[in-house]
């Protein structure tokens, strides 16, 4: 059964900062990557270690996708995204540090 995936208020703000390009491209790798079998480890997808931010990264190019899996009623909720500048991380126009 597909998980549905919704996102959080401020992922929609941090869409939002992204060109036409990179938003289309999130979107559609989230839907093809986290629909099914969100859970599974892959080269892109990593659970994290324990941080206040979310629980999973999902990596595009220099794109970051963190979210969170809930298993009753299946959801994966997008809590984030960033852009990765080597070993920076800004989300929503802010340096973060996960």
């Amino acid at each position: 059964m597909p998980y549905h995936i919704e996102y959080l208020r401020t992922a929609i703000g941090h869409l939002r900062q992204l060109t036409a390009r990179q938003r289309s491209t999130v979107l559609d790798t989230v839907d093809t990557q986290l629909t099914h079998e969100p859970k599974t480890e892959t080269r892109n997808r990593k659970e994290m270690i324990p941080n206040p931010l979310a629980s999973w990264e999902l990596r595009i190019g220099d794109l970051r996708v963190y979210y969170d899996v809930t298993e009753d009623p299946q959801t994966v909720t997008v809590v984030a995204v960033g852009i990765k500048e080597g070993n920076r991380l800004f989300i929503g126009g802010e340096e973060r540090q996960l």
